[in-house]
């Protein structure tokens, strides 16, 4: 069991299934997703280059999840969606866009996670990325 979403680059006339992307077994839920675009922003990362952000911002949740397991980079056509706890954010300029939920739930009953107090997220993300030079 995990806790699976995506983070997908939206980008105009492009081919949804190449859109950059990363996957995440552990943290997908809303709460985490947005304070990993707030931490990546803050430290500078270019929101408006597709395949630059999603690799940085890939780092960025790397450096905060340690280990070496449960994060995923590629195409969104490279990963299964059916089965992300969940779904798809649609990002751009560090703002979700769009989003795209798993066809197990009904969207009227989904309820997005909201476990994390969402400044002290960004903070211990930030702190996981301290020293790197960005």
């Amino acid at each position: 069991m995990g806790n699976r979403a995506m983070i997908s680059f939206k980008e105009d006339g492009q081919d949804k299934q190449l859109a950059p992307s990363i996957y995440l077994h552990w943290q997908g839920g809303r709460d985490s997703v947005e304070a990993f675009l707030a931490a990546s922003q803050t430290l500078g990362i270019r929101g408006n280059d597709a395949t630059y952000c999603i690799g940085r911002m890939a780092q960025v949740i790397g450096n905060a999840l340690g280990g070496t397991l449960s994060l995923g980079v590629g195409c969104y056509g490279n990963f299964g969606t059916e089965w992300l706890d969940h779904g798809v954010y649609w990002i751009k300029d560090w703002e979700i866009v769009d989003r795209e939920l798993p066809s197990f739930y009904d969207e009227e009953e989904f309820i997005e996670q909201r476990e994390y107090d969402h400044d002290e997220f960004v903070k211990e993300i930030l702190e996981a990325n301290k020293g790197i030079d960005w």
